[in-house]
């Protein structure tokens, strides 16, 4: 054992942390333009299909975290239910994928806070703002658990302002399209074939949308009372984030002015323009300075649950230079050298963005992949003790309706990691982008495979009883 983590996290700021990691502004920023120029106003309905789904998985993940409240969630999670292989291979690439993430949201946050500014945003000034950003956001994490939470609750009132009142007050004053719009656009085909359906693309856009709501389980030693605390945080945050996701869409799509030129292509950035043309550029201005802080909350979120996932596995020693890892800093107990890696490795994706061609597009595909087949694992883990009359749950349990909700759980994230990954011709103009959530799948498997074969054999785990009895 390296060290014993605080439980300086309530109920509130444990949501807080999931509500910032899942974040309505992201998650409706970031896919609005694609998913509407691929479906048109129709690919609303995909909020309440990907909802529907990811509640079901969320249902499993408030069992798990309630019987192992566990820093790493995935990873212990998984290496609970069938066994240390299949364990580090979830969290291996739940890790990455929350790196990943972590980095493109830094991006994303860089092009808010330079418009905001009035910096003309060309590729390398959004990259050189990013690593500010990774600097700043290591050097809150750092600070401790007290500063973090600060900065979270600050964040939901960004993102209430952001989305449920500039929703409420687009639909009061400013809709410029009938509610009957949202039915356009289902008949759509890109290309030929099922597979190429507008409405499934967009439904994979959306799938990015409703991840992190098992965020709060990578800081599950850090929550006080987290068998009965994580479990409500992990259905209200993804109930509560998918609610105010697709009442703001629907708002957006109802006050857009000309959606010829979004379906078109010919406007890019349909929220900012609708605000725009709704609101004034003043306005508009104010909503940006919103959207900035939800993309700086998220990354905060993300580089945190990242840290903690790679000090979970050092602590088991699951990975090279466990000691260095797995130490705790400070009077806060905070797993600083884990942090300080994350950031490393974001700065070093940041960085190749500006060298390697489509490499940020390469990152964005991987992200929302890499939820999925991070989640698949536990799932199926679930289903297979589940089934075999094998799991007792912990203080918080569904009971008997989980076999049923536990096997369309399944069928959904395989459903959605196959829509998700499915090579489509997307990039006409680089087709390998078409393959790259698969070859990046496929790369990290055999990167970790090479670390597994190397720490499978001094691996240990963290006794979680004694954890839920200190809790």
């Amino acid at each position: 054992m390296s060290g014993t983590l605080k439980r300086e996290f309530t109920l509130g700021s444990a949501f807080a942390f999931a509500f910032a990691f899942i974040s309505p502004i992201v998650a409706l920023y970031g896919i609005f333009g694609l998913a509407y120029s691929t479906a048109g106003p129709a690919f609303w309905w995909n909020f309440l299909i990907v909802f529907g789904g990811q509640l079901l998985v969320a249902m499993i993940f408030a069992e798990l975290v309630s019987k192992w409240p566990v820093e790493g969630s995935i990873y212990q999670w998984t290496r609970r239910l069938t066994g240390k292989g299949a364990g580090w291979f979830a969290g291996w690439f739940y890790m990455w994928t929350l790196v990943v993430a972590m980095a493109t949201v830094a991006m994303g946050a860089a092009a808010f806070i330079g418009n905001v500014l009035g910096i003309s945003i060309t590729a390398g000034t959004q990259a050189l703002i990013a690593l500010l950003i990774l600097v700043l956001g290591s050097l809150a994490n750092l600070q401790g658990r007290g500063l973090l939470k600060i900065l979270m609750i600050g964040s939901i009132v960004a993102e209430i302002v952001g989305s449920v009142v500039l929703g409420i007050w687009l639909l009061f004053f400013h809709v410029e399209q009938p509610l009957s719009s949202i039915t356009s656009g289902l008949d759509t085909v890109v290309g030929s074939g099922f597979t190429n359906s507008s409405f499934l693309i967009a439904m994979a856009f959306v799938g990015w949308a409703f991840v992190g709501f098992e965020s709060a389980g990578s800081i599950a030693e850090e929550v006080k009372d987290p068998q009965r605390t994580l479990p409500k945080v992990v259905l209200f945050s993804i109930t509560f984030v998918a609610s105010v996701v697709a009442f703001a869409a629907l708002a957006i799509i109802l006050a857009i002015p000309d959606p010829a030129k979004v379906l078109s292509g010919e406007e890019t950035d349909p929220v900012f323009s609708t605000l725009v043309y709704s609101l004034g550029e003043g306005p508009a201005k104010l909503a940006q300075i919103l959207f900035a802080i939800g993309f700086l909350a998220s990354f905060l979120a993300l580089q945190t649950s990242a840290s903690r996932v790679i000090w979970s596995y050092a602590r088991d020693k699951a990975l090279p230079a466990n000691k260095f890892l797995s130490s705790l800093r400070g009077a806060s107990a905070i797993p600083a050298n884990a942090v300080i890696v994350a950031s490393v490795v974001g700065a070093i994706m940041i960085g190749a963005s500006q060298f390697a061609p489509n490499f940020y597009a390469l990152m964005v595909n991987f992200t929302s992949g890499g939820f999925y087949i991070s989640f698949l694992f536990p799932v199926a883990g679930f289903v297979v003790v589940l089934f075999s009359n094998k799991w007792k749950s912990g203080p918080f349990t569904f009971g008997a309706k989980m076999k049923v909700v536990s096997v369309f759980a399944l069928i959904w994230t395989v459903f959605q990691f196959l829509n998700i990954s499915w090579p489509r011709p997307v990039y006409a103009d680089n087709p390998i982008l078409d393959w790259s959530i698969a070859l990046g799948i496929a790369g990290l498997a055999v990167l970790g495979s090479v670390i597994y074969f190397n720490v499978s054999k001094k691996m240990t785990m963290v006794d979680a009883d004694a954890l839920n009895r200190n809790s």
